[in-house]
């Protein structure tokens, strides 16, 4: 979360550190800032762990959970490996990655996972050790190097609270509304690909709320995504629209 981070980015700009690096309370979670002060989402984090992965791993899969980037899946294809959608949570990815002998994992929400000489587990520090050390062989700034990943224009995760025995009914009825319109992804929730990009509506695990994201090249692409999606859930009214 941004606010959660400001005070080591305001650090990291006054004292022109070359890194900020934060971890959540119990450091299986971490989160990148580089050198201009710029927070960086995980899943961006996870596509440079993969290309540096890739290196000795060709053609190796990496997973990563349904909330994450297109441009996530489309370097780890560019770089010669196998990207792999599946569901949110620590414990499907950790168990896709046990199942299927992936050595490299993530969430948008920080949890990165290591399979390669390591427990196929989530672990902040280790992340943290494994990205500072690609950086420092490429020998430019951290800015520079996030800069060389494709970006696009993306929500945060939003939350629309609703009630616990109706979220999954809810996002059911919109997965076979929209499939009559767009391709959709139903791995976790569900994902459509908009012409213009895809918007992800999905039931939180733990807690009574939707969650969504948007993605697209352009901002006026996401707000005519989130608009569309936000119409369909405005037919519930026990649904709060998100802040």
């Amino acid at each position: 979360m941004e606010e959660n981070v400001r005070d080591l980015v305001a650090k990291v700009v006054e004292t022109r550190a070359d890194v900020g690096i934060a971890y959540d309370g119990d450091a299986d979670r971490m989160g990148v800032i580089d050198d201009r002060g710029r927070r960086h989402e995980a899943d961006l984090i996870l596509a440079l762990l993969a290309r540096d992965l890739l290196t000795r791993h060709p053609g190796a899969q990496v997973v990563f959970d349904v909330k994450s980037s297109q441009a996530l899946a489309d370097d780890i294809r560019a770089h010669g490996g196998k990207p792999i959608m599946w569901k949110t949570g620590h414990s499907h990815l950790k168990q896709k990655m046990r199942d299927d002998g992936i050595l490299l994992g993530g969430e948008v929400s920080g949890h990165m996972f290591f399979g390669e000489n390591w427990y196929g587990v989530d672990d902040g520090i280790l992340a943290s050790c494994k990205f500072l050390e690609l950086a420092a062989q490429t020998g430019g700034s951290i800015s520079a190097l996030f800069d060389t990943l494709p970006h696009l224009v993306s929500t945060p995760e939003l939350k629309a609270p609703c009630p616990d025995d109706k979220k999954f009914a809810v996002v059911a009825e919109l997965a076979a509304e929209f499939k009559g319109r767009y391709e959709t992804i139903d791995i976790d929730g569900v994902r459509i690909l908009f012409p213009e990009g895809w918007g992800l509506v999905r039931a939180s695990n733990t807690n009574p709320y939707l969650t969504l994201r948007f993605e697209g090249r352009t901002q006026a692409a996401v707000d005519k995504m989130k608009a569309e999606v936000l119409a369909a859930l405005s037919r519930y009214p026990f649904v709060q629209p998100p802040a």
